[in-house]
């Protein structure tokens, strides 16, 4: 035996030495993946700083004011504004793949009223992977296929779960309708006035997308593994339920119906901030001025909160006042200015729609943006797979049941 081999390190020496020398430096942790960029993509960018949201280019107040929802899933899902046949072509797919199976409906039935909306809708959702005849089929058309039918069946879902939930019998879609008319018209049984149908369009648009949010991370975490698109959308849904994410907009609405009177704003306000409560509709992870979809939301109901029913006119009030003591309070000074959530509610209301659908009507919207990501993601996946810094004991000894 030479003598260098006594110099050689058994292959345990060797991890350990490698163990402790890993071990001294704790890696920087970013908390929450804050400040972290995942990928990069062409789908949207969100400036938080100048408070500007962009769909493929175009800024979201031209998308607001001149465009439809499926114009804009459109945009979304394929990169370009539709000219016009291939506008009536994918409206055309949208209509063909509105309806439920009598299965799915069943599920939908057997949850309604046990079952908060969301709930409900993830459950659907990951149901129809089982009807859908191209499960097996990973290529990409076949996955732009899937989004069309995903979009086309999750707002017919909400209309179900809303209708048997009250004991109403289920509007079957209109073809004659467009995507957000006829989502009214199977949730009301009426079609939509033109206030409503205003409405509804712009909110569709404003939640169809917004880069990589927690519920589109989800998305993209679950297809990463080469899991299916309903996986992925299902994923989405869940992550939307939360509080800090797609539910605010419902906790908001509870707030300001709290609040009951524009004059007891700045006493709510006070009492919450005293409290370190969180006014919910307020602060954004990303926007650090204000959330350029609530300054949309903002600018038609203060324009025409005179026109609007008693009700929506109290909310819209004190939502305002609550967003000047805020801005006053916490938004030059803290970054903290209303987000799309605060000023939803008062709209959903207005539209008519109930407050535990406002979630998943969010998740009908932003279907778009999850299935544009991920198609675009598997275009050269990689496994999502972070490192998670250790801090407890190591090399303890067995202890038997007995002697614990």
């Amino acid at each position: 035996m030479s003598s260098d081999s006594h110099k050689t390190l058994k292959l345990e020496e060797v991890i350990s030495e490698n163990h402790n020398v890993m071990a001294e430096e704790k890696p920087v942790i970013n908390v929450g993946l804050q400040g972290i960029y995942i990928d990069e993509s062409s789908i949207c960018k969100v400036d938080g700083v100048l408070g500007k949201l962009y769909y493929r280019g175009y800024s979201i107040e031209e998308l607001a004011n001149n465009s439809s929802y499926e114009e804009v899933a459109y945009l979304l899902l394929y990169g370009s504004l539709p000219k016009k046949e291939e506008l009536e072509n994918f409206e055309s797919q949208l209509k063909a793949n509105r309806t439920l199976s009598e299965s799915t409906i069943g599920i939908i039935k057997s949850m309604s009223k046990k079952a908060h909306p969301t709930d409900v809708l993830r459950t659907a959702v990951s149901s129809l992977a089982a009807e859908d005849l191209e499960m097996s089929d990973n290529s990409e058309d076949a996955n732009f296929r899937k989004a069309v039918r995903l979009i086309a069946k999750m707002p017919t879902i909400l209309a179900v779960i809303d209708r048997t939930r009250n004991d109403l019998e289920i509007v079957p879609p209109d073809a004659s309708l467009g995507h957000t008319d006829n989502f009214m018209y199977m949730l009301t049984g009426n079609k939509p006035n033109e206030l409503q149908s205003k409405l509804i369009n712009l909110m569709f648009i404003l939640h169809a997308e917004h880069s990589s949010n927690a519920s589109t991370f989800s998305a993209l975490v679950t297809g990463s593994t080469l899991a299916d698109l309903y996986a992925a959308v299902t994923s989405g849904v869940a992550t939307l339920k939360g509080p800090l994410h797609g539910g605010a907009d419902e906790a908001a609405l509870k707030m300001l119906k709290a609040i009951g009177s524009p004059a007891n704003t700045e006493t709510y306000i006070n009492d919450a901030l005293a409290g370190k409560q969180r006014i919910m509709g307020f602060g954004h992870r990303v926007y650090k001025t204000y959330d350029p979809r609530a300054k949309l939301l903002r600018g038609y109901l203060e324009e025409s909160v005179n026109s609007a029913p008693p009700d929506v006119k109290n909310l819209t009030q004190i939502a305002l006042a609550a967003e000047e003591i805020m801005i006053d309070r916490l938004g030059q000074s803290h970054g903290i200015w209303p987000n799309i959530d605060f000023f939803a509610g008062p709209l959903y209301v207005w539209a008519g729609v109930s407050a535990d659908l406002f979630t998943p009507i969010f998740a009908a919207s932003r279907v778009v943006g999850w299935c544009a990501h991920m198609i675009d993601y598997w275009r050269d996946n990689k496994l999502f797979r972070p490192l998670e810094y250790y801090t407890g004991q190591l090399d303890l000894k067995y202890v038997p049941i007995e002697k614990r």
